[in-house]
């Protein structure tokens, strides 16, 4: 099936829904086959995530200054019962759907995935990569503007054929099947999925895990991979231990704040990070069965990340948008199978160590923390840019910004 062929196709498998991931199974069997696929969550599923969260148990607000001890009982009661009430799932499913998505196995593994081919023939293919707690809902607001430029006040030449594949575990590719799905596999597998949809040279993106997974397809990928571009940057773009008084002396303030952000990080923000890298397991059983849980854990998360963090979470991102995110997990199950992505990156110890010779641009939002010095020694720096807003999830927070600089830096390496 070519490339067009699989944009073009209308026959659509039996509805998926979260009760039926066998089914997907069943449908791709052990081949390299890509089968159109279509979101059709049971009404049942939804009842059933309405009645526990009209039936959910509350716990105390401690004392202490809000969000100072996670996230605020009264905030989450707010949003829980919007959710119960307001939200609208199937609107949700609808805007998801109005793209080709589909389905195919590589490496023993269900990965689901949309393809958005711009109406330019001679568009650039480019592959978005998401991260944890995001999904394949972060890119909604940058699939217009980058398949379609002109009808975004860009120029057509700026055109790409989108590639956007929900990570191993995560949504409609969880979960794993086995042990082993790191950055260094999944890239692997987004360099077969490129293949197989007949694209000899293209481009990546990629934010968090995105910003771990995109190096790697470029050196999967090799020459076939024109340039990557990344935001969310942390592993290879920071500095790795501690930085001596005399390198704090030359650094900016931008630099120095970015320091301060991942000290931080480290003392107050990465609980989660310990946990689900440790014991993704025991997680999963509140997460899985709490829709509250399943919200707080992410929606700390969108609370801390974003810009500015002082702010509430969906004030930097859209409400509806954010509880679409949290979906996609509570209605595929796969909180436990997403966390253990993590258990995966630091127990197979897999960390590249020749540098990166892809070319690479790098955008720095607001909130995020690669500094420029450390990611020079690991990759081939030939784009930077540094924005005074938006966040960890730019997609979603700033989807002009990063329109106009996966734009810029792709320009240059068609």
């Amino acid at each position: 099936m070519t490339a067009a062929e699989l944009s073009a196709a209308v026959a659509l498998p039996a509805p998926i829904g979260p009760k039926s991931s066998a089914a997907v199974r069943s449908v791709v069997g052990m081949s390299s086959e890509i089968v159109p696929f279509h979101i059709d969550i049971a009404q049942s599923d939804l009842d059933d995530l309405h009645r526990r969260l009209a039936d959910a148990r509350w716990p105390d607000q401690q004392p202490g200054a809000e969000w100072s001890r996670g996230v605020p009982v009264e905030y989450l009661r707010e949003l829980a019962e919007y959710w119960r009430t307001s939200y609208d799932w199937r609107a949700a499913e609808a805007e998801l759907n109005k793209y080709p998505q589909f389905v195919t196995e590589i490496d023993g593994q269900r990965i689901h995935f949309l393809h958005v081919r711009s109406a330019q023939p001679d568009a650039t293919p480019l592959l978005l990569t998401h991260g944890w707690p995001g999904s394949i809902v972060e890119f909604l607001d940058v699939i217009g503007p980058l398949t379609d430029p002109g009808a975004h006040g860009g120029d057509p030449a700026d055109a790409f054929h989108l590639v956007i594949p929900s990570l191993p575990g995560y949504g409609f590719s969880g979960p794993v099947t086995e042990p082993g799905w790191n950055a260094t596999r999944i890239a692997a597998a987004w360099v077969e999925l490129m293949s197989r949809l007949g694209y000899e040279r293209y481009g990546a993106q990629g934010g968090d895990w995105g910003a771990f997974i995109t190096p790697e397809v470029g050196r999967a990928g090799g020459d076939r991979v024109i340039g990557i571009h990344v935001n969310a940057a942390t592993f290879g773009f920071i500095p790795f231990g501690p930085v001596s008084d005399a390198e704090k002396a030359t650094m900016t303030e931008a630099e120095l704040a970015r320091l301060d952000r991942l000290a931080l990080f480290k003392s107050e923000g990465s609980g989660y990070f310990r946990i689900q890298s440790t014991r993704p397991q025991t997680l999963a059983y509140g997460l899985h069965d709490s829709p509250i849980g399943q919200l707080a854990w992410i929606v700390e998360k969108f609370k801390e990340w974003t810009f500015p963090a002082d702010g509430l979470p969906d004030a930097a991102v859209d409400r509806d948008r954010l509880l679409t995110d949290v979906m996609l997990y509570w209605l595929t199950g796969t909180a436990g199978s997403s966390a253990a992505l993590y258990y995966e990156a630091t127990h197979t110890r897999s960390w590249p160590t020749a540098p990166l010779t892809t070319p690479t641009g790098v955008a720095v939002f607001a909130e995020d923390v690669a500094i420029r010095r450390y990611a020079e020694g690991n990759a081939d720096i030939v784009h930077w840019s540094e924005f005074d807003r938006g966040g960890h999830f730019a997609a979603m927070e700033a989807p002009d910004l990063l329109v106009g600089d996966i734009r810029a830096f792709f320009r240059g390496l068609r």
